[in-house]
């Protein structure tokens, strides 16, 4: 008596039953069914959101953003500036070339002593203000003692006088000369208008009356940075002249203007990095002797700094951006489904005419283009269903199933088979016409 083969375990085999369904799952094809759903609220909230997308492209996009167009930042730009105007002391008057420069104490680490032994000779201390000689001296004020250098006397906090400059620095003027090129474009243009009638020796600039005159008091320059100029001139500070060339490159070069902002860079609320200072000195003799004066002036820096963007129509993003609008429309039906079929009270019967499932013969006699005519609906289904999977039940429906809703208009002469119409009126025996 031949011994009875295993069984595999239920659970391979549940496992090999999914694993072929998968696999037979990944190659269906899935196209969209067509059904008119008779609801008012559902339409309404189908067209708002397609309204509402609609809008978002049109005017977002396309209008504010300018989506349609090619573009590029951050231009090649160049600045030149100059500086004009004088100002006066109590000994003397300041112009120009004197008060525009690029850019041992007792507050020296290690500087007090008390005695020589203190002062390590030819010690060098880059802090302070020279090569140390190894001599303890009295300081120029007080009782105190410091270690004496080699260096320009005095030191800096030795014999210093204040003088401030800034009665009549409002009144100077910068001229801030800049142009701009988009090299993908082309495109050049500059901040200054060509004109030969003297035109910049009298004029000053004004947004609206005098945008092509680049030529700034320093004093509308820290007004618009909304500060204070007196108290920036004491304890100096850094301001930033903004120049923006935003330009539609698809209108008339004389629509690409520049756009002027004034805001203050360092942060004036933090003591350790606020205000600008900077040091020079004038070197000269007397006496024989080689003398310097050490100026630490405190200052305004302006900084100029240029930026913008430039675009032009091009075909390209375009057809880019309308194919995305196009595709975003579908979002309304996708949001009108999934209401459909968790929240209606039709929603099972709204699945089963949604969802249908076709198959092939698998023994069939016809050519492909019949079997196509059939998935189509074009030609009469086949009297018998296809053949059921193995393990799979007599009850179970047949892959083939014969069409679950009413013949349309292309069938409407081929007479429907018996099951079918039963088939619907179980499923859906008051149809769609509800909803």
């Amino acid at each position: 008596m031949a011994a009875a083969e295993p069984k595999p375990p239920a659970g391979a085999a549940a496992a090999g039953r999914l694993a072929r369904g998968c696999w037979s799952a990944f190659w269906d094809y899935e196209t969209p069914k067509v059904i008119v759903v008779k609801n008012r609220r559902l339409g309404v909230v189908y067209r708002a959101v397609q309204l509402l997308i609609l809008l978002y492209f049109v005017w977002y996009v396309f209008i504010v953003q300018k989506s349609y167009q090619d573009s590029e930042t951050g231009p090649e730009s160049s600045v030149i500036t100059k500086v004009k105007g004088i100002t006066f002391s109590e000994r003397k008057v300041w112009d120009v070339e004197e008060y525009v420069k690029p850019p041992e104490s007792v507050r020296v680490s290690n500087a007090s002593c008390d005695t020589d032994e203190d002062c390590v000779a030819e010690r060098l201390d880059m802090l302070g203000s020279g090569l140390r000689t190894g001599r303890c001296v009295p300081y120029y004020q007080g009782s105190a003692k410091t270690c004496e250098v080699w260096g320009w006397c005095p030191v800096e906090d030795g014999a210093s006088v204040s003088q401030f400059l800034g009665k009549m620095a409002p009144n100077f003027t910068i001229l801030i000369k800049n142009s701009i090129h988009y090299p993908k474009f082309q495109f050049s243009k500059g901040n200054i208008e060509h004109r030969k009638d003297g035109y910049l020796k009298r004029c000053t600039f004004d947004e609206v009356s005098d945008p092509y005159c680049p030529i700034f008091k320093l004093g509308f320059i820290v007004e618009q940075a909304g500060e204070n100029f007196t108290e920036l001139a004491h304890t100096g500070g850094v301001i930033g002249v903004i120049i923006n060339w935003d330009c539609d490159l698809d209108l008339s070069a004389s629509k690409c203007n520049p756009k002027y902002s004034f805001r203050r860079l360092d942060p004036k609320h933090v003591p350790a990095s606020s205000g600008y200072n900077f040091r020079f000195a004038k070197y000269y003799k007397v006496n024989g002797s080689a003398t310097r004066t050490l100026i630490k002036a405190y200052g305004i820096r302006i900084d100029v700094i240029v930026h913008g963007q430039a675009g032009k129509f091009s075909l390209i993003p375009t057809i880019i951006n309308l194919a995305t609008a196009l595709t975003s429309i579908g979002v309304g039906s996708f949001l009108c489904d999934w209401i459909l079929l968790t929240f209606m009270n039709k929603n099972k019967v709204y699945s089963h005419k949604k969802f249908d499932k076709v198959c092939t013969p698998r023994r069939s006699s016809g050519s492909w283009p019949v079997t196509l005519a059939l998935v189509l609906g074009q030609a009469p289904p086949p009297p018998c269903p296809c053949s059921a999977d193995p393990g799979q039940s007599l009850a179970a429906p047949p892959p083939w199933p014969c069409p679950a809703s009413a013949p349309s208009e292309q069938m409407a002469d081929t007479p429907a088979s018996e099951p079918s119409r039963q088939d619907s009126t179980l499923t859906d025996p008051r149809g769609l016409a509800q909803l």
